[in-house]
């Protein structure tokens, strides 16, 4: 299971959960506004993980989540969030499930962040703060996790 332990795989995961609701329960969310909401929540994620990605080859530095960091990003988006991909993940979900008209994947959305927190996020922390120690600390304490 540790190759497939990786935050797209759950989000893949929700996703097709959702998706599945949608051809056999009726959407209860399909009014445009709803669905245009949905759009931007989706965009929103995509320029996140763009502006994350972009951040990791700036700075050459992996981007795979079992991995040390070689180095401690904290400029561009990382200003504001120490987790943007993981942003970016929940912001889809809950964007495609509005999209889809899927109340379900608005139940999944705190299922999917507590996954990301539990699996992931807790660890790379631990890993963060072993290797840049007291710089980390700072950063940990001037950026919020998620927003």
């Amino acid at each position: 299971m540790r190759h497939l332990d990786y935050p797209p795989v759950w989000l893949i995961g929700a996703l097709a959960l959702v998706w599945c609701e949608t051809m056999f329960v009726p959407q209860l969310l399909g009014h445009a506004y709803i669905q245009g909401a949905g759009t931007l929540l989706v965009l929103l994620g995509a320029v996140l993980f763009g502006l994350a990605g972009w951040a990791f080859l700036r700075a050459r530095s992996t981007i795979i989540p079992h991995q040390t960091p070689q180095r401690l990003i904290t400029t561009g988006i990382f200003r504001f969030s120490r987790n943007p991909i993981y942003l970016a993940d929940v912001l889809i979900l809950v964007g495609l499930s509005l999209r889809w008209g899927a109340v379900g994947g608005l139940v999944l959305a705190p299922v999917l962040v507590w996954v990301l927190h539990a699996r992931f996020i807790k660890l790379e922390e631990g890993r963060i703060l072993r290797a840049f120690g007291a710089d980390a600390q700072a950063y940990f304490a001037r950026t919020r996790r998620w927003l």
